[in-house]
């Protein structure tokens, strides 16, 4: 089974959905591109069903491409220590129940949902998670301020752990949404919960988006020689930014490392080959062949083969993700 195992729900909430989305900074100056990554406007963005056309744009992306299934991600508020949420520092919000009802009403989609340990009610929305068929849990650490080695998050870890759900957290730079800890960018921020035994998902592997930030990739490497529970996604590694160079594609696809690579587009974030043929990681044939693929999901699941991704790495995943055997996916291996 072929899995996207980091695509973004947004939703502005019509239709009663909860979400919301309130850009700021680059987040807003970047709203036209990403809406047009999957085929819409910024009028779709603000018309009257905005929800509903995007996720029919999702599952008409996945249904013409040979990814099966994908992991759709809510989006949890900061909150402070004491429990109280800044919804202020955010630029879009995705309720659990959202994703969680989208992924029972299609078998295309998987649902991750976002919940901040110091959240009041973080216990019960775990538990709410894990029966209604949760695949994994998604963090922001350094923009949602969730410092996973905190003592008082172990309890939350623990029951994670024997609910095997497993913790997909954005690691290294992050550049459309406001910042709350830069220092939770670090990996490290995982160890705690590798440890209690979470199984847990390096987002972008600890790469930084632009020339000159902090890139913790080395640091990623050496945690998964220490942690067989830890693997990282590929996620964001064909856009427009500097995630992706050539040394860190042969870390990323060969040798050990490679082994622990999951895949993962990050739609709606703009896919293109551009940097990695201009950085000569592909050849411009395979450049342009990708280019002409109108389909994102498809266009970056080619660009990431013509990287030198394996296959393993988007099916690796369905033995990653808290998948209920009961309800496999009704299309048939593309």
């Amino acid at each position: 089974m072929r899995i996207d195992a980091h695509i973004h729900i947004v939703g502005t909430g019509t239709g009663n959905t909860g979400c919301w989305y309130r850009p700021r900074g680059l987040t807003k100056l970047g709203a036209p591109f990403l809406v047009r990554c999957v085929d819409l406007t910024t009028r779709d963005l603000h018309g009257p069903d905005f929800d509903r056309i995007y996720v029919e744009k999702i599952l008409s992306f996945i249904r013409g491409s040979s990814i099966q299934r994908a992991l759709i991600l809510a989006h949890e508020l900061a909150h402070r220590d004491d429990g109280t949420p800044i919804p202020e520092s955010a630029s879009f919000y995705v309720p659990n129940a959202y994703v969680l009802k989208l992924a029972q009403q299609h078998p295309e989609f998987l649902a991750a949902v976002s919940i901040h340990p110091s959240r009041k009610d973080a216990f019960d929305e775990l538990e709410l998670a894990l029966a209604g068929g949760a695949a994994a849990l998604k963090c922001l650490p350094n923009v949602q301020g969730i410092d996973w080695n905190d003592r008082r998050h172990t309890r939350f870890l623990e029951r994670m752990a024997e609910g095997g759900l497993p913790l997909l957290a954005h690691t290294g730079s992050e550049r459309t949404m406001p910042v709350m800890d830069h220092k939770l960018a670090d990996p490290r921020v995982l160890t705690r919960a590798l440890e209690i035994g979470v199984t847990c998902i390096a987002a972008h592997c600890g790469t930084g988006t632009m020339l000159l930030d902090p890139d913790y990739l080395d640091t990623f490497a050496k945690m998964t020689e220490r942690f067989p529970n830890l693997y990282g996604d590929n996620s964001a590694l064909a856009g427009l930014n500097f995630r992706l160079r050539p040394s860190a594609l042969k870390r990323l696809t060969t040798g050990p490392l490679a082994e622990r690579i999951l895949h993962g587009s990050d739609l709606p974030v703009p896919v293109s080959g551009l940097l990695a043929w201009a950085f000569r990681m592909m050849p411009w044939r395979d450049y342009r062949a990708a280019a002409k693929i109108e389909n994102p999901l498809e266009r970056d699941a080619a660009l990431k083969r013509s990287l030198g991704f394996s296959e393993q790495t988007f099916t690796r995943t369905s033995q990653v993700l808290r998948i209920n055997s009961a309800t496999p996916s009704s299309r048939s291996p593309a």
